[in-house]
């Protein structure tokens, strides 16, 4: 598996080796040695899996409080998104900075999000299905989040009209958020 440096400390993209023939492919999935070597020692304790029926689906930009904060991997195993995350850890050097890349069935790509960023994906075909580890279980009284269209940040989502969930409409701005991360 190799691991890509994105420019932001801590995010990386983990692209797996792909042994593929006539019959179809084989992939290692995760493998904790190779995290733990790299100086990414996490310890996912929950799997999710999520399947948007049509391209635009957007979920995010989400993300736990302390003291239930998790990083996620994150990746595609049927169709592709638009993934997002944004920096908000205070003391970062890229505190307020988005990164985004597309994950699919087809580029095998996984993304690694630390702690203290929020995230977010629009699905780009339908029938989409996504997939995570998070390294701390979901606590709903601690979800929050940033609104996905936020001005200050001008992230250049596909033009596909978006499919929201209306607490997804409701998100404040980054500019309303006072982050209890640090860098």
């Amino acid at each position: 598996m190799q691991i890509v440096q994105t420019g932001i400390p801590g995010l990386v993209i983990l692209e797996p080796k792909v042994h593929g023939d006539h019959r179809g492919f084989f992939i290692e999935t995760f493998r904790r040695d190779t995290l733990q070597n790299a100086g990414l020692p996490f310890d996912f304790v929950q799997d999710n899996h999520a399947r948007s029926e049509q391209a635009g689906v957007l979920r995010g930009l989400h993300f736990q409080l302390p003291p239930a904060t998790q990083a996620k991997l994150v990746w595609v195993t049927s169709g592709s998104v638009f993934d997002v995350v944004v920096d908000l850890r205070a003391g970062s050097p890229t505190f307020r900075q988005w990164y985004s890349v597309t994950l699919s069935a087809q580029n095998f790509k996984r993304l690694l999000v630390p702690r203290g960023f929020a995230h977010g994906y629009m699905t780009l075909e339908p029938g989409t299905e996504f997939q995570y580890k998070v390294d701390a279980y979901y606590a709903p009284q601690m979800e929050s989040g940033i609104v996905w269209n936020d001005p200050d940040l001008a992230i250049p989502w596909p033009d596909i009209t978006p499919i929201l969930s209306e607490k997804d409409n409701l998100l404040p701005k980054l500019a309303e958020f006072n982050t209890p991360f640090t860098f």
